[in-house]
């Protein structure tokens, strides 16, 4: 996991913004992919992909910031 805290925090924020967003008209794809996956729709291989490739970044930055707060949490104790 020390992988992720070698991440620059304006990187990581960035490309996970850019990524949820994209392509911006006529809907993110990650709104579309999340829509498919609550319909039960998500299923082809190619959809699969476009939703993990959307969703990562966004888990890595929570991932990255819950290790920030952990860390600052153990520097106040």
């Amino acid at each position: 996991m020390r992988w992720i805290d070698r991440i620059p925090m304006l990187w990581l924020v960035g490309i996970a913004l850019y990524l949820a967003g994209a392509p911006f008209v006529p809907e993110p794809h990650l709104t579309e992919k999340w829509r498919m996956l609550l319909d039960g729709t998500l299923s082809k291989p190619i959809d699969i992909f476009d939703f993990l490739l959307h969703t990562v970044p966004m888990v890595v930055l929570a991932i990255r910031l819950w290790r920030d707060a952990q860390r600052r949490r153990q520097g106040k104790d």
